[in-house]
């Protein structure tokens, strides 16, 4: 019986490592079934992701002989069961169309997750929560708590396992320690084209601007305000007629849009950090 892979691999561009790399795989009877490349000439780094299928069952065993492979390269490398689905925690505050798309899309096996709880600073999603029978946690953020808030969010974190915590509308600004604790491993949801109208209140801004489009943008969450590295990004029309409501509502169909396919791309292990990019094999 065949097992199915995915490997994820960077490192400093030389000759022959797509050779290389291929050799491992036929060395252990596996199977490609899907890869992809890129040289990045300004950084000198290369990247690809290779599916594969292999008679080999034990993934600790590829591991070890990937770990010994890859070390003369210098290789940051993740290898990944093919369709296992990410233990994701989604955070969410008082507007809610991203948590219904996310938890719709899972629901409908649109998305590789297993979503193992819901954490929310309102009460407001509590019923949806229970409706895909999903853990529900309520926890208050104030200016006095937010220490303490933050490590019992993180004790939820890892008590789950989570592999991917998504910020889905999450109206908080995370501390400098637990972007560090979630680094690569956080997706935020901007109401705006980044780098545009960063913080609060982004379609105001965009109003007052008078803009011909609005947006939105999913990223990696880091101690920088809105400025992590971005995975996708859309846009809607707008005009002079358009209120800050008119530019809100429409806005909320790209917002949704856009982190699914940023959570989509993530689960399934398709987006590599690139410093301050990224490198997404779609």
């Amino acid at each position: 019986m065949s097992h199915t892979y995915v490997l994820t691999l960077s490192c400093q561009d030389r000759r022959g490592i797509v050779h290389a790399v291929t050799g491992f795989l036929l060395e252990r009877g596996g199977n490609i079934e899907e890869a992809a490349q890129f040289n990045d000439a300004d950084s000198g780094l290369f990247f690809m992701r290779v599916q594969f299928s292999c008679d080999e069952p034990s993934a600790d065993a590829l591991r070890a002989a990937l770990t010994t492979f890859a070390e003369p390269f210098g290789m940051t490398w993740g290898l990944h069961a093919k369709g296992a689905p990410m233990r994701t925690v989604i955070f969410v505050s008082r507007e809610g169309h991203c948590l219904n798309d996310l938890l719709f899309r899972w629901k409908s096996g649109l998305l590789p997750l297993d979503v193992r709880a819901i954490v929310s600073n309102h009460r407001d999603f509590y019923q949806l929560a229970a409706s895909y029978n999903v853990p529900f946690h309520h926890i208050a953020m104030t200016k006095g708590n937010k220490a303490q808030a933050e490590a019992r969010q993180l004790e939820i974190i890892e008590a789950e396992g989570a592999e991917l915590v998504v910020l889905a509308r999450y109206m908080q600004i995370l501390s400098d320690d637990m972007c560090r604790q979630l680094a690569g491993r956080a997706i935020n949801i901007h109401h705006s084209f980044l780098p545009s109208f960063k913080g609060a209140k982004p379609y105001y801004q965009a109003h007052d601007r008078g803009v011909k489009l609005i947006g939105a943008t999913a990223h990696y969450v880091t101690a920088d305000l809105d400025e992590g590295p971005i995975i996708e990004q859309d846009v809607a029309r707008a005009d002079h007629t358009d209120t800050v409501e008119d530019l809100t509502a429409r806005g909320r169909d790209t917002e949704s849009q856009v982190l699914a396919r940023a959570v989509k791309w993530h689960s399934e292990h398709r987006v590599l950090l690139n410093g301050h990019s990224t490198v997404i094999f779609r």
